[in-house]
């Protein structure tokens, strides 16, 4: 190559179709002579181009056509790729192999495991892995930048740096020193240094003997040296082309020269510092190390066929200025601030960015030959639009897959990961149960059904762990009414889980022995399902990676980091479907966007944080140290990303999408966005209509609120029998009473439930029951029998912190209050105790807490509670009927210990919470004599009963309405108020409610 040869080097602008404009311009220059195209080599940044490219020779010739060879230049094989750039044959034999990703990771891992306990900062296998696979990142840039490691050892910055960043250096500088070692035992070496050294390979070849056909690399945006090094031979050698995207000619020379790199203050020796975050810095960088002047590029002659008008290239350069130069907007002209083309819209929340969105690209499907593409680094935000084209069949191609760890496959394996690591916990056993994968096929409806009944035994508090809480809980005889849900539930388990035995006694050990169980119990669980098309094969693939490289991974992988090691492996891959969707409709990330141009482009999640985004944070090398090192810095990324930007605005239509909220807070809108709307300013157009189009899909129409609901089911079908809590239900809330015991419908406690006033309740009712059963009222056994059935719980280590000693004071209150009774001659002769009577042609029946015998001859009811008893006023007004029906029951002869004819002179609530004393205390909603609101002691019985019969008489015997919040002002649980659409009418003035 003649050392004053001209550089060829040109540009596409932003307004130009890339890969269009590169296919028409490529067949003009080489297409006469078919032969002569198939010769050529053309080098892109990565397989989307190359597909791009592709589609684009498709379109361009017409008919048939040899196409050259395209090279994606990042690509992991790209030894393969070059071929006959590698000539001749044996020229790139002394480049060793590349060492394969999942060993890299698994050595990697080991190496950070093996440090860090070596200098007394040990870190589960999961965080190994996590530190290896940032070291293996750090690896790979310093090989990028052909920086050499020990560079790292010849800094001084001790002083600079924080204690944290100094130590995670000391430990960076060893894991770098080990590394060459390991690699040697393999006789392999890094993929980017063997990238490193194939490219040198190939620049030196080329300048030595020229290929047999034309080279052109094209679209390639970066400053490493090995590629720029290509690059410049491609560019000053005979037949060698350089095409760059969207190459910025419209700056002037001092725009141009304000963006940096400068050079260092000669005084002070500072560099002064650079536009990094500019659009074009990336560009200047790379056209330096080429050495090639700006005024050097020219301009592709050939268009793409669908290209935007030529001022769009030169509005986006004036958005884009400097900002020192930012000043140049206010004398612009008005044609040269327009960004005709380009519309804004501004969605109140993600959702309904999502379905503007997929309203733009369904309608654009809707136009012949017109192509759609959505934009946007937010993952979230395009799988909402994929599922929104989905409900009208239109199946995007979604360039950037799904990462494997969020497929069914995937999400399995970490389920059964999950239920190893948590013990049995009950949320992941029952998503792995629960899971499409698991029994698929015919037989999945009876294993729902039995996975249901487990469902509702796990309901509440968390059993003990592993499989044996779990036989604990299916054998229990606590709760009479699940007994047959236990034993069907527990058949089963035995039956059809005992796959799931292994996991219950795996204890941490190598992690070959950990994925090889994961594996075999994922097949037997799905019949081998779990490995069923194109998802299933990219797991089985990765498990064979994981298993062959796990010998060299951490030696000693812990139970509960199971889940976080697997999760951090499979979620490096993505997996993206074998045929591709929709022809016109694409959703491209940054990466995948790039060279990509269609009619309409969509560019979505421009908030700050997103787009541009905010790197994840490298756990070795702090900003500081990066920058000593000469790395691309944070800036450097935000500039790639507002390139991407810049190059996307150049399609004939754009539209531009946020949204003002993410997640549950305010979004800031991105600079980029900022930069549009200050350039433009009211000359920018809105999308607007587009909201309404969305909101209109969701528009529910005319609202029909809902009247106050009073249903009125037949006599046959209203309960003949009622148990003593009822009652009040039925007197405070018929319509609860109604969905309770005529619907049949209970409120489901959550799954693995912290322990609520219910489950505490229970819990305090069976320790004194056996108290008086088992231990006859000895107040020296009370504290510890309490003590033994809560702090048994090992589950709930907070019921043993903040409950346990609350509860353990009150029950040794209730034991001295029942000595003290006992001394004055009042002594416990029933505890729960179960008794029923007829009252209005209705069975009553209850259990009482506890009934002594006083020393008159009478007899006590007594009623635990764990919070708050009810008052006297309601005891007055017939909402807490529970004391006066148990009496009433008493006397009647309804319980076995008391004999019919006794009177019942005493009506108290022992509360376990606090009271002005301490935790507990006993209070009576009644006096003797009565009061103003307070029910004589001696009248109780006889009130509570008249208070029933009413109430029976209206919605038990008779047939008056179930009437919702009937008296709100009564404290409710509110488990029906959803149910009832209580939002829709309560507290409405008029109307079909009536007023509240």
């Amino acid at each position: 190559m003649a050392e004053g040869h001209k550089p060829s080097i040109h540009t596409i602008p932003a307004h130009r179709a890339f890969a269009d404009a590169l296919a028409i311009g490529i067949i003009a220059r080489h297409g006469k002579d078919v032969l002569a195209l198939a010769r050529g080599i053309v080098l892109l940044p990565n397989k989307r181009a190359v597909r791009a490219l592709s589609e684009a020779f498709v379109r361009a010739s017409g008919g048939g056509l040899l196409m050259p060879r395209l090279v994606p230049i990042g690509d992991e094989e790209l030894g393969e790729r070059l071929g006959n750039a590698l000539d001749p044959i044996g020229a790139g034999a002394e480049i060793p192999p590349a060492i394969p990703t999942m060993e890299r990771q698994m050595i990697l891992a080991r190496l950070v495991s093996q440090v860090r306990a070596e200098h007394r900062q040990p870190v589960d296998a999961g965080e190994a892995m996590r530190l290896g696979q940032a070291l293996g990142a750090t690896i790979d840039q310093l090989y990028v930048a052909q920086v050499d490691p020990r560079a790292l050892a010849e800094l001084d910055l001790s002083d600079a740096l924080s204690s944290h960043w100094n130590a995670s250096l000391r430990l960076l500088e060893i894991l770098l020193d080990r590394w060459p070692e390991e690699l040697a035992r393999f006789g392999m070496i890094d993929m980017a240094d063997r990238r490193n050294r194939l490219l040198g390979h190939v620049a030196r070849r080329w300048r030595e003997a020229l290929p047999a056909g034309f080279v052109i690399a094209a679209g390639i945006a970066t400053s490493a040296p090995a590629i720029c090094a290509v690059l410049r031979t491609v560019a000053f050698m005979p037949g060698g082309d350089v095409v760059l995207s969207a190459l910025d000619q419209h700056m002037s020379g001092e725009e141009w020269d304000s963006i940096g790199p400068f050079e260092p203050d000669p005084v002070t020796g500072r560099r002064p510092r650079a536009e990094e975050s500019h659009p074009q810095f990336q560009l200047k960088l790379m056209l330096d190390q080429i050495g090639v002047a700006r005024d050097e590029v020219a301009l592709w002659r050939w268009g793409g066929g669908h290209d935007a008008r030529a001022a769009r290239s030169r509005n986006i350069s004036n958005a884009m200025l400097p900002p020192v130069h930012t000043g140049k907007w206010r004398g612009l002209k008005a044609d040269e601030r327009t960004l005709n083309g380009v519309r804004l819209l501004e969605a109140a929340t993600p959702a309904q960015e999502a379905q503007a969105i997929a309203l733009l690209l369904r309608e654009a499907v809707e136009t012949p030959e017109r192509t759609a593409a959505l934009v946007t680094p937010d993952r979230e935000l395009a799988t909402r639009v994929s599922a929104h084209l989905a409900r009208w069949g239109i199946a995007a191609d979604d360039s950037a897959g799904q990462a494997l760890h969020l497929t069914p496959p995937g999400t399995l394996m970490l389920a059964i990961a999950r239920v190893a690591a948590e013990g049995f916990a009950p949320v992941p056993l029952l998503d792995l149960l629960k899971h499409p994968l698991v029994r698929k096929g015919e037989g999945r409806l009876d294993w729902l059904e039995q996975v249901r009944g487990l469902d509702l035994l796990l309901r509440g508090p968390r059993p003990g762990p592993g499989m044996a809480g779990l036989r604990a809980l299916l054998e229990s005889r606590d709760d009479d009414r699940q007994a047959a849900l236990r034993a069907r539930a527990g058949a089963w388990w035995a039956q059809e889980c005992a796959v799931l035995a292994p996991l219950d006694t795996l204890a941490d050990g190598p992690p070959a022995t950990m994925i090889g169980l994961l594996r075999e119990i994922a097949s037997v669980l799905t019949a081998d399902q779990v490995w069923a098309g194109y998802q299933g094969r990219a797991l089985a693939e990765r498990f064979a990676e994981m298993e062959r490289a796990a010998p060299h991974g951490p030696a000693t992988v812990e139970v509960r980091a199971l889940p976080d090691l697997l999760e951090r492996i499979l979620e490096q891959c993505a997996v993206r479907p074998p045929q591709g969707g929709h022809p016109r409709v694409a959703i491209y990330g940054l990466l995948e966007a790039r060279l990509q141009q269609a009619d309409l482009m969509i560019l979505a999640g421009l908030n700050e944080g997103t787009w541009p985004g905010l790197p994840a944070p490298d756990p070795w090398l702090a900003p500081r140290i990066r920058q000593e090192l000469g790395l691309p810095g944070l800036e450097q990324r935000i500039g790639l990303a507002a390139h991407d930007f810049a190059s996307a605005l150049g399609a004939p239509e754009v539209v531009v999408t946020r949204s003002r909220r993410s997640g549950n807070a305010p979004a800031i809108a991105s600079r980029l966005w900022l930069r549009m709307e200050a350039i433009a300013g009211e000359n920018l157009r809105h999308a607007s209509e587009v909201l309404h189009w969305a909101d209109a899909l969701d528009d529910p129409g005319v609202p029909q609120p809902a009247a106050r609901p009073a249903p009125q089911p037949p006599l046959a079908l209203r309960p003949s029998s009622i148990a003593v809590t009822q009652a009040d239900r039925l007197a405070a809330d018929p319509y609860a009473f109604y969905a309770a015991r005529i619907l049949k419908l209970q409120k489901l406690e959550m799954v693995d439930a912290d322990p609520g006033p219910a489950w505490r309740g229970t819990l305090v009712h069976r320790a004194l029951e056996l108290w008086f059963r088992e231990d006859k009222c000895d107040p020296e056994k009370l504290v510890t029998r309490t003590a033994d059935m809560v702090g048994g719980i090992d589950s709930h280590p907070i019921v043993r912190a903040l409950w346990l000693p609350r509860v353990l004071e009150s029950v040794r209150w209730l034991g001295e209050q029942v000595a003290q009774d006992a001394a004055e001659g009042r002594h416990i002769v029933a505890v729960e105790t179960k008794g029923e009577m007829m009252l209005g042609g209705i069975t009553v029946n209850g259990t009482a807490d506890r009934i002594d015998r006083l020393a008159d001859g009478s007899f006590g009811i007594v009623d635990y509670k764990t919070g708050k008893p009810p008052g006297a006023k309601q005891v007055f007004e017939g909402f807490a009927l529970q004391l006066g029906l148990l009496g009433a029951i008493a006397e009647a002869g309804g319980f076995a210990e008391v004999k019919a004819g006794a009177t019942a002179s005493a009506f108290e609530y022992w509360s376990l919470a606090k009271g002005r004393s301490g935790f507990g205390y006993r209070i009576s909603p009644v006096k003797p004599g009565g009061g103003e609101k307070t029910v004589a002691t001696e009248e109780l019985v006889s009130h509570a009963a008249s208070k029933f019969l009413i109430a029976a008489g209206k919605w038990l015997t008779g047939e008056e309405p179930f009437t919702a919040q009937l008296n709100p002002e009564l404290p409710s649980y509110g488990d029906y108020d959803q149910l009832m659409r209580l939002e829709e009418w309560y507290g409405r003035a008029g109307g079909t409610g009536g007023e509240i």
